[in-house]
């Protein structure tokens, strides 16, 4: 599976891609940080993102996109802009027919470090370490979009392989009582 990891952002939208399977070893196969200007136009920073995003789709043909869940701050300029570049990365999987999935930060760092509180140094160990990496990815977001697909590959590979015992199951049951 491969998983293309947003950690969304306004002024720093973290972006990696990894491959792997529950069980399997994981591979970083690209990471970065897409950056606009805060002196632009908001239209114009989103649509640097639009660009950027679909340009890494298109690339790297990802099986899903795995985006950060924005939850509530203090800074409401902060979650709005946080929010808008979420909006741009799920449009982009919709009209790219690509399933998203969306995780918490508890949900990364528990599904990374083992522990929901994971502080950030944590988490950025833990990837380069799952990954064999020689260092952390820089700046922290390209680090969180890792955890992000990670957290997807580990959580949503396990889950749809209980989704498509349990259908079997179903299926089992109901051809016994015909």
């Amino acid at each position: 599976m491969r998983v293309l990891g947003i950690d969304p952002g306004l002024t720093r939208c973290g972006i990696g891609i990894v491959e792997g399977a529950v069980g399997k070893p994981l591979t970083m196969v690209g990471v970065g940080v897409i950056m606009t200007n805060a002196d632009n136009a908001l239209e114009q920073r989103l649509l640097e993102l639009d660009r950027a995003i679909h340009e890494w789709v298109s690339l790297w043909n990802p099986d899903v996109i795995a985006i950060e869940r924005v939850f509530a701050q203090h800074n409401v300029r902060t979650v709005m802009g946080t929010g808008q570049a979420a909006g741009v990365a799920l449009l982009i999987a919709a009209k790219s027919g690509i399933p998203v999935m969306m995780h918490t930060p508890s949900e990364v760092k528990a599904a990374v470090t083992g522990s929901g509180r994971a502080n950030k140094l944590q988490v950025a160990h833990m990837v380069v370490k799952l990954l064999n990496l020689n260092e952390i990815p820089r700046p922290v977001d390209a680090t969180d979009a890792l955890a992000l697909a990670i957290c997807h590959i580990w959580r949503g590979g396990a889950n749809a392989k209980i989704a498509d015992a349990l259908a079997q199951e179903k299926s089992r049951l109901r051809n016994l009582r015909t």
